[in-house]
């Protein structure tokens, strides 16, 4: 089968050799197209059109050809590039995406209940990087337990290493990884073992290194909004009709084009937009009228706002808008619980945060609208107790989570083994779809840092601001301190970033594997049948002075009770829910909690079938 994105813009092969090159900038009064197709290199006027925009047609600009545009002095590649080989200031290439020949065609994808999810970087994910590199390791995790990849984003940044975010051609991918082609026989390997791919995309910003929009199209942006990165895109602006449109087919190029199943939304409160619908509410909807006629396509909501605003089901439990939005409150929450630490945003939670990890077990958020500390009192969050579990993703572990860390350390690296364990019976048991940070489900001794590659002046003060950022921490207070965090541009900060695949055959990392091998056999045998048609949150109460429980009735009626003790002592007297024992660890103290006692770091699941 074939599958091609059409788009208004950028460079769509027309047949027998000839391309239609067309490109939106208001700014300039003449734009200059150059092409080369192997030695041959010629330059061409584009016409103007109406509303800033220039075309040309080159009869003889098959696949492969390189091509550029410039705009007086300024050269610069497309921004629809479907590739860039020679990074973000070179040439783009014009790709024929016909030329690929999809062997998944009978794949719709899964419905959003049977997710789990296994977030990973391309570049350390395996030894060489690549997205060829990574088919290897699809059999290992569809063994895992896993069903739907998140790909970090792959848009093509500066550079041969970077997190991702800092993409500048928001449609190529980026050529350290391997070509397009290779990301489609990823997808579509990924598809043949069963497995979903999302693909995290950015359109809150630019990378600071590569955008070359203000040259000739600074009507892409609107200055009247402020963010982190200067002025925001234009979505509701003069202008923002064509910027909308932009991101739109971005979406569903990846989705058509590439056939992922569905989309990670970065930091989306850092989107502004006025417009009714906003950006996100226009491009769920594209998604849903478009490609979700005929597959299971989700979006996925990156949001520190907890707005649940995005979050509805219609009458079948069907989301309106996006499938799930990742649930922050449950990690910051756990993260206390097994490591103590408490400054920083935790510090919203550090006075109990044990209910705090309840309400977002049973309710969704743990902020829905009360003042936050750490805000300096502002209000945080929306009510979403009305919502089922499944709209909320749930992890102990991400890219965040572990790479803003100074020296990037991975969870078992600061917590106790065995609250650690509790932690992950938790988020791999409970209803709402759980993630995993790449190596997280065989504690990889490898840190995950912060690093990138940029231009000197540029590398120079990401290192400098890197570590000013941390230098209010006690731990790193003093110069040397400072000194001793890893420099993002340094190559070997990239390289101890890479998984180590042999540990996953050595203890602890074959133990801590074959926990979360268990635990996911039991999620997919025994709660993940049960999802379909949950309308709403759960019930939590602390008992005990310590102990927390939580009760989900499931869409098949049948009823998931969860009691722990997230304390070093044994607790008092405190009762078993009612059914099945699904999972108890320690496992030898199952008999004895049935007579009221629960020792240390106890966490047990219950499964009381339905009377109906």
């Amino acid at each position: 089968m074939k599958h091609r994105h059409a788009m208004p813009f950028g460079a769509e092969v027309l047949g027998g050799g000839g391309t239609r090159f067309r490109l939106w900038a208001p700014g300039a009064k003449r734009l200059t197209l150059e092409t080369a197709a192997g030695p041959l290199r010629s330059d061409e006027s584009m016409n103007a059109l109406d509303s800033g925009w220039f075309e040309a047609i080159v009869a003889d600009a098959p696949a492969g050809t390189r091509y550029a545009y410039r705009a007086g002095d300024t050269r610069f590649p497309d921004p629809a590039s479907r590739c860039n080989p020679e990074d973000v200031h070179g040439a783009s290439m014009v790709v024929d995406p016909l030329a690929h020949d999809w062997r998944d065609g009978a794949w719709t994808g899964r419905p959003w209940e049977e997710a789990v999810i296994y977030e990973l970087h391309i570049g350390t994910f395996t030894p060489e990087g690549t997205f060829e590199a990574a088919i290897g390791r699809l059999d290992y995790l569809a063994a895992l337990g896993v069903t739907a990849l998140e790909i970090m984003p792959v848009a093509d940044f500066p550079g041969r290493r970077n997190w991702g975010y800092d993409g500048v051609l928001p449609f190529a991918p980026d050529a350290s990884y391997g070509t397009p082609d290779d990301l489609k026989r990823l997808v579509e390997q990924a598809h043949l073992r069963g497995l979903m791919v999302l693909l995290d995309v950015v359109y809150n910003h630019f990378g600071p290194e590569g955008n070359y929009l203000n040259a000739y199209a600074p009507q892409f942006f609107n200055p009247r909004h402020h963010t982190p990165w200067g002025a925001a895109i234009n979505f509701d602006a003069e202008g923002s009709r064509t910027v909308r449109g932009f991101y739109l087919h971005n979406a569903l190029y990846w989705i058509g084009e590439y056939r992922f199943d569905g989309l990670r939304l970065d930091a989306v409160h850092a989107i502004a937009d006025d417009s009714e619908p906003d950006i996100v509410t226009e491009i769920a909807r594209a998604l849903r009228d478009g490609p979700g006629r005929e597959r299971h396509i989700h979006l996925v909501l990156e949001n520190d706002r907890n707005q649940s605003r995005y979050l509805p089901r219609d009458a079948t439990c069907r989301p309106l808008t996006a499938s799930a939005q990742w649930n922050d409150d449950i990690h910051h929450a756990l993260h206390i619980l097994t490591t103590g630490e408490r400054d920083g945003y935790y510090e919203d939670y550090a006075g109990r945060p044990l209910w705090y990890l309840g309400r977002s077990l049973a309710e969704g958020f743990g902020y829905q609208g009360e003042p936050s500390r750490h805000r300096e009192g502002a209000p945080r969050g929306e009510p979403s107790a009305h919502l089922p579990p499944t709209a909320f993703v749930s992890f102990l572990q991400t890219h965040d989570q572990v790479g803003n860390r100074a020296l990037g350390e991975r969870l078992c690296a600061i917590a106790d083994p065995q609250a650690l364990r509790a932690a992950v019976a938790c988020v791999l048991l409970a209803p709402s779809p759980p993630l995993l940070f790449m190596g997280e489900e065989f504690a990889a001794s490898t840190p995950f840092l912060f690093f990138c590659d940029f231009g000197p002046e540029l590398a120079a003060a990401v290192t400098r601001g890197r570590r000013q950022e941390f230098a209010r921490f006690e731990r790193f207070s003093d110069p040397e301190a400072q000194a001793a965090i890893p420099d993002p541009n340094d190559p070997a900060t990239f390289a101890a970033s890479r998984l180590r695949w042999d540990e996953i055959d050595r203890p602890p990392h074959g133990d801590w594997l074959a926990l979360h091998r268990e635990l996911l056999a039991l999620r997919h045998r025994l709660i993940v049948p049960r999802l379909a048609g949950m309308r709403s949150g759960g019930d939590f109460r602390i008992e005990g002075g310590g102990v927390l429980r939580v009760d989900w009735l499931l869409g098949d009626g049948s009823r998931l009770h969860l009691v722990a003790n997230f304390a070093a002592t044994p607790s008092g007297p405190v009762p078993m829910p009612p059914g099945q024992i699904v999972y108890a660890n320690p496992p030898q103290s199952a008999d004895r909690a049935r007579q009221r006692e629960l020792s240390a770091w106890f966490v047990a699941f219950t499964l009381e079938e339905s009377t109906a």
